[in-house]
């Protein structure tokens, strides 16, 4: 075993962009089990509480969705249309 001047540890020899790429690893690891991770820390709880209290407030409108289904077919029968044995015939 070489050795080197600066002591035994190990990371003397990693250079700057493995220590980035060994952060940027733990830090894809946690992103990727954060789901995870918050519900059993309870972070997850608490945004859905938020969510919740911001939600309280609205409703659902139903009244307006047959007033917009008989728009879009009136819309829809105004549409120019192209008959193919209309330009064979001229």
């Amino acid at each position: 075993m070489p050795s080197s001047g600066r002591g035994l540890s190990i990371l003397g020899d990693v250079s700057l962009i493995g220590v980035v790429l060994l952060v940027a690893a733990a830090a894809l690891l946690v992103a990727a089990e954060w789901p995870r991770l918050g519900k059993r820390t309870g972070l997850d709880e608490s945004a859905r509480r938020e969510r919740k209290r911001r939600k309280s407030h609205l409703r659902v409108v139903e009244d307006e969705t047959d007033d917009f289904a008989r728009a879009v077919e009136r819309d829809l029968a105004n549409l120019p249309t192209i008959d193919p044995r209309e330009r064979k015939k001229n």
